[in-house]
């Protein structure tokens, strides 16, 4: 008999009723359904999936109604110009990397970016120069980017065309931006920003300021996120005149040629929500939000991370921004040592709260306007009532690895014949593939990098504490052909 593996999946799935805290931003279509006009798009949704006919305008090369919902984009975020991407934020990182730099040129990136960035700098044939990130010890998670380490490569690589940072990070921190695109314009470098889960900032002052309002040359928001859009939307804001052409021309390159109209439809609806709806709507959402954080942290065992904490820890640290921000409209619910970010999750799944993710010792929840009181209050239940004896986890994963050294170009490592071996025969060879943790999905070593003995004592504790790593299977490594 045929079968419908997936429809299956979604309609069983839809049955759990699960209070959603994760992606995309308009929860199950929950965030249409709180204003008239959200309404008449999720009613004739069906019905706006069209192409190019008559009355409707060409992805291409608009001049009709694309351009106009662009413009009124534009105008909103406050850029040169403003693009709807259909292809994900992908299709961002790729038009901004091939936008600015040309073969073999140096790009400054950090360390925990997205893997569209890295497919980009090989498809591109660049030259990365890393930055680390600041690791909290008391947290276990990636908090932000370590800014003396940043501006010393930045000092010693001023021939780098730019620049290329996350804000904010999977965690909602985010680092002084406004200070390093300051200093990135001593060099003449671009800043290049994947925001992805930030299309929400500056919409109320509770929240980070805007990417684009800062002064970034490119920003690529994943409206898809963190606003009531269609998965796999997301925008592009320019800043640089000098680029228009660039950009429209790879816009073009990496975007499919049968652009969806509903994709495009519920881009224009997100940007019109922030637009007429968004100050109050999310001055509300973080009100909730910082009642229900009060309120968590008094169970005991849980706590939800706020800026305070942040800066707290590194507050004597003048290599780390005092001036860190987070974003208010998700929760890191950290665990004491001794206990399981992902058991934690796993835990709330079967309270049908569905968390966005989780590491070994923090959940990541992310929030919409349409969350509600009731989301929050089934979020506390559980947790007042959560048996942690259950959630214990004596394992110890470390978080911060070195940048080991780069021995082959990235898109050179690709090109050139491997082999696979287990870890230890691994040591001191130059990696094949990517070999990445997740989460939190900050490479432990790239392709064209050496494997030295410390990163190969960090694979195998991963290994032995069943820890997801992408890029082995079976413990085996691919390397370089000597």
């Amino acid at each position: 008999m045929p079968r419908l593996p997936i429809v299956d999946a979604l309609l069983r799935y839809k049955e759990e009723n699960n209070s959603y805290f994760a992606m995309p931003g308009h929860k199950c279509g929950k965030a249409y359904e709180q204003t008239d006009e959200g309404r008449l798009f999720l009613s004739n949704m069906i019905d706006f999936d069209v192409t190019e006919v008559d009355g409707m305008d060409n992805f291409h090369n608009p001049e009709g109604i694309i351009k106009e919902a662009q413009k009124e984009l534009s105008n909103y975020y406050q850029s040169k110009k403003s693009y709807f991407l259909v292809n994900g934020s992908t299709s961002g990182n790729m038009i901004m990397i091939f936008s600015v730099f040309n073969e073999h040129d140096k790009i400054i990136v950090e360390r925990n970016c997205h893997r569209s960035v890295y497919n980009s700098i090989v498809l591109r044939k660049l030259k990365p120069i890393y930055i680390r990130n600041k690791i909290s010890e008391s947290y276990d998670a990636p908090f932000s980017i370590d800014k003396e380490h940043l501006f010393s490569v930045m000092e010693k690589n001023k021939d780098a065309k730019g620049i290329l940072l996350t804000y904010p990070n999977y965690y909602g921190l985010c680092s002084d931006l406004e200070e390093i695109i300051e200093k990135a314009r001593e060099y003449k470098m671009k800043v290049l920003i994947d925001s992805a889960h930030g299309a929400h900032f500056g919409v109320s002052e509770e929240l980070p300021v805007n990417a684009v309002s800062l002064g970034a040359d490119m920003v690529v928001h994943s409206a898809h996120k963190t606003l009531p859009s269609l998965t796999q939307t997301s925008f592009l804001h320019l800043n640089c005149e000098e680029l228009i052409e660039k950009v429209d021309y790879f816009t073009s390159v990496f975007s499919t040629t049968s652009p969806s109209y509903l994709f495009m439809a519920s881009l224009d609806y997100s940007r019109y929500y922030l637009q007429k709806y968004g100050t109050e709507a999310y001055e509300n959402l973080i009100k909730l939000s910082d009642e229900y954080r009060e309120k968590i942290n008094r169970i005991g065992i849980f706590h939800v991370i706020g800026e305070m904490d942040i800066n707290k820890e590194f507050s004597n640290e003048e290599s780390y921004c005092s001036r860190v921000k987070i974003d208010k409209s998700r929760y890191i619910i950290n665990l004491p040592r001794g206990y399981s970010g992902h058991a934690l999750s796993e835990y709330l799944k079967t309270q049908n709260i569905q968390a966005e993710m989780s590491d070994h010792r923090n959940v990541i929840l992310l929030f919409a306007t349409s969350n509600t009181r009731n989301d929050f209050e089934k979020l506390y239940g559980a947790l007042k009532r959560c048996n942690v004896s259950l959630i214990k986890d004596d394992h110890t994963i470390p978080v911060d690895c070195p940048i080991p050294m780069m021995k082959v170009m990235p898109w050179e490592a690709i090109e050139l014949k491997k082999e696979r071996c287990m870890v230890e025969d691994a040591l001191d060879k130059i990696c094949g593939q990517a070999i990445v943790p997740y989460p939190p999905g900050i490479p432990l070593v790239m392709p064209g990098e050496l494997i030295s003995q410390e990163v190969g004592k960090i694979i195998n504790y991963y290994i032995e504490n069943n820890v997801t790593l992408l890029g082995i299977e079976e413990g085996m490594i691919t390397v370089l052909k000597k």
